[in-house]
């Protein structure tokens, strides 16, 4: 049986944030939440992760409460642990405690083995002109793929 397809995005983290590397980790979750996810009912739009105790927590990510589940539901804005290996916990610690440095969620996805994962990303925030030339890049990337579809 193959798992549902589950691809939800943070889109605002590429507009505020310069991302710098990338990790996938799993999710630690209740069983009424990964229900929830794999019906797609997740939000991302204030989600960021922070170091507690030398883990990886990742805090304000909505998930919705599960329709059919019974009177024991999760919190929808619960602190949802993430699963990392030591070494790329250390490594992420280190660049943290660097001034500028933060971890941004982009996606959440449901593994080839059916198991909700997380991409993250050591980001470090984008200045206002920074913001203004990716917008640029964007309007010029749209009116170049316009121009060439009224060519065909």
């Amino acid at each position: 049986m193959k798992p549902a397809q589950v691809n939800i995005r943070n889109r605002r983290a590429t507009f505020d944030y310069e991302l710098i590397d990338t990790y996938t980790a799993g999710l630690q979750l209740h069983g009424s939440e990964i229900k929830s996810i794999r019906e797609g009912k997740v939000s991302m739009n204030d989600a960021y992760c922070i170091f507690k105790d030398n883990e990886l927590w990742l805090k304000n990510m909505h998930v919705k409460e599960y329709d059919l589940a019974t009177h024991w539901q999760h919190d929808p804005i619960r602190m949802r642990k993430l699963l990392l290996q030591k070494k790329e916990l250390r490594k992420l610690l280190a660049k943290v405690k660097e001034r500028g440095f933060t971890i941004v969620p982009l996606r959440v996805f449901i593994s080839d083995r059916g198991f909700a994962k997380v991409d993250i990303a050591l980001a470090r925030g984008k200045k206002t002109f920074d913001k203004r030339s990716s917008i640029k890049e964007k309007d010029q990337k749209r009116d170049l793929d316009r121009s060439l579809g009224k060519l065909r």
